[in-house]
């Protein structure tokens, strides 16, 4: 052996200590695409053994097979793999949040043959229309407020253009991708939001990771409702990086005073640059107005909000605005907005009443039962994570106070309106981006650099088990508050052609009658044909409908109109889940109006019926 060589088993334990990370950075290496691969494997390889035509209670939740589960937990632990080498290789983690939101809501975009949620179909009927028409028309009294879609067309008039790029029939081609590409689109917005505030790349990604688990609200769907939204946090991300005053800062500048996982407040910028900001983002501002009636309303009290701080208090953006949200509602949406104007008086401080979810407000059914209870559990889970953070890291909650402040802005608005008994779900969402930023705060230890005392050790070893539990735990509440009232959402085609020859049968003029507007084609020649969703009224009134439907909808059909009744497997599913309907209250509609005189059976199918209204005749002398 030459002079001067040390033997392999004597080499200095100094050495091995280097050497053994660089084994361990080795492993991460080719483990981390590996387990992404697996669980993307084991995610298509789920797909050919999930039997949704046989959804019952518990909708897609118990039809999803062991090995669609077993693809979560191994991209949860490649994530959790990937996390530890976020700040050298973050394109890791990004890839896993993709791989997480394809297989949490790729599924039905692979499998349904049909849209999933019915009431999408309404956003096809108004792109089709507006394709047929070729105008619009925001001052036309159409059936069940439709005329609301040509006061704010924005998100409308863009899906016209890409059905006619695409050359495809209608927005049906690509409807059920919708939660994808928004979900794609909105991981770079909430990448560079959280940013601003942290340069902790693993705490980036973690709170990206919770967002799409906690993200159950549904709302992702092709509607205005999901574009408005990415627009929304972008004007905010942009806000929060380019709008800061100066001299207001303070400590949050000096890296001792911060949390080691604190970004520094981004750099000033003087009242000339932030006017020019105003400019560049008065046509984002303008486009979400033109999308949506709800988020400008949330932009201008998440604006307001940041006025609380020295940090944003840029009163010319939050006026901006305000008069662009104005402007629009006193011209293209006047009609809804003096509307809404009108019932102020009625819902405002009616705080219990704006809070509750839906029509009736009482899941019953065990999947929508345990979708509800999922949903408040995963709700609280959250909402207690981003509290512990809130407490225990004041140094990082007192740098990303807008952050908070953001989040929490939406709540008031629970004392001014329902929102048709979605209010609740909207400030959610809105809550959201926030919310998880913190929970993930309050899961992952200081960044490297923090002081090494007993205390941060043992926060340490917490989060090392309490990270991996609290991501699989939110997983599990996602997929029944996502999944577990399917069965109302996915509505087989030969259903859907039923109802669209039910409405070709309607005269120009016509009434539609059904239980709800939730099963596919309902809306079908809107413009067209009236439309009266008969139980979507308060369960009490509902019962005493079904004493005698047949008289009890007789008597409150204008005289000489032409109206048919569509009674489908789908309303069923919904007014049961619902609780619009008792038990067994359906069946006995379909009955009681199949056996009545004054309604004539014109279809009948396994999944649906069709009657018409045959008013009694009345002879010259009286007698009918």
């Amino acid at each position: 052996m030459p002079a001067g060589t040390a033997a392999p088993d004597r080499a200095d334990p100094a050495d091995r200590a280097v050497r053994a990370p660089r084994r361990t950075g080795s492993a991460l290496t080719w483990l981390t695409p590996a387990l992404l691969v697996l669980g993307l494997g084991l995610w298509g390889a789920s797909l050919p053994l999930t039997d949704f035509r046989t959804m019952a209670d518990y909708g897609l939740l118990d039809r999803l097979p062991p090995v669609f589960y077993a693809s979560l937990a191994v991209l949860t632990a490649g994530f959790l793999v990937a996390l530890r080498r976020a700040g050298t290789a973050p394109v890791w983690p990004s890839a896993y949040c993709a791989g997480l939101l394809v297989a949490l809501k790729a599924g039905p975009a692979v499998l349904y043959d049909a849209v999933r949620y019915p009431w999408a179909s309404k956003h096809d009927a108004v792109v089709t229309t507006l394709l047929g028409t070729g105008e619009l028309r925001p001052h036309a009294a159409l059936s069940g407020n439709m005329s609301a879609y040509d006061q704010w067309p924005g998100f409308f008039t863009l899906n016209a253009a890409l059905v006619r790029a695409f050359g495809v029939e209608s927005t049906a081609a690509y409807l059920n991708w919708a939660p994808i590409v928004l979900g794609l689109v909105l991981i770079p917005v909430l990448v560079l939001l959280y940013r601003t505030f942290t340069e902790d790349w693993r705490l980036v990604w973690t709170a990206v990771w919770i967002f799409q688990l906690a993200n159950w609200v549904g709302q992702d769907y092709l509607a205005p409702q999901g574009l408005a939204y990415v627009l929304h946090l972008t004007v905010l991300a942009v806000v929060l990086r380019h709008f800061v005053r100066p001299g207001s800062a303070g400590r949050l500048r000096d890296r001792t005073a911060l949390d080691p996982a604190a970004a520094t407040v981004p750099p000033a910028t003087t009242t000339r640059q932030r006017a020019v900001g105003v400019l560049v983002l008065s046509p984002l501002i303008l486009a979400v107005n033109a999308i949506h009636q709800l988020t400008p309303v949330m932009l201008c009290v998440v604006l307001a909000a940041l006025c609380l701080t020295r940090r944003y208090r840029n009163l010319g953006l939050l006026a901006v605005t305000g008069l662009i949200m104005l402007a629009w509602d006193l011209t293209m949406g006047r009609p809804l907005f003096l509307e809404t104007l009108g019932t102020l008086k009625e819902s405002l401080g009616r705080l219990t009443q704006n809070s509750r979810a839906g029509y009736a407000g009482q899941l019953t059914g065990p999947g929508p039962e345990l979708a509800g209870r999922a949903a408040i559990a995963m709700a609280l889970a959250v909402v207690l994570c981003a509290g512990i953070a809130v407490l225990v890291r004041r140094r990082l909650t007192r740098s990303a106070l807008p952050l908070l402040l953001a989040s929490a802005a939406p709540v008031p608005l629970f004392a001014v309106n329902d929102y048709g008994g979605e209010m609740l779900f909207r400030v959610y969402l809105f809550g959201l981006p926030g919310a998880a930023f913190f929970a993930a705060a309050a899961l992952l230890p200081a960044a490297a650099g923090a002081r090494r005392s007993h205390a941060a050790r043992v926060r340490r070893r917490l989060a090392a088990v309490a990270l991996p539990a609290v991501l699989l735990v939110l997983t599990a509440g996602f997929l029944p508050a996502y999944y577990g009232k399917d069965a109302m959402y996915y509505t087989p085609p030969a259903e859907s052609a039923l109802v669209t020859r039910a409405i070709d049968r309607i005269p120009e003029g016509g009434l539609l009658l059904a239980t709800s507007g939730s099963f596919p084609q309902a809306l079908h020649r809107y413009d067209r044909v009236e439309h009266w969703w008969f139980c979507e009224q308060e369960l009490p009134e509902n019962e005493k409908m079904l004493a005698d439907p047949a008289r009890y909808l007789a008597d409150r059909l204008p005289p000489g109109t032409a109206a048919h009744v569509v009674l489908t497997r789908t309303q069923d599913v919904y007014t049961a889940g619902e609780g619009l309907l008792p038990p067994g209250g359906f069946a006995l509609l379909r009955d009681r109006l199949k056996a009545s005189p004054l309604f004539r059976v014109v279809e009948e199918r396994p999944y649906g019926i069709v009657l018409a209204y045959t008013p009694p005749t009345t002879t010259p002398g009286g007698a009918s």
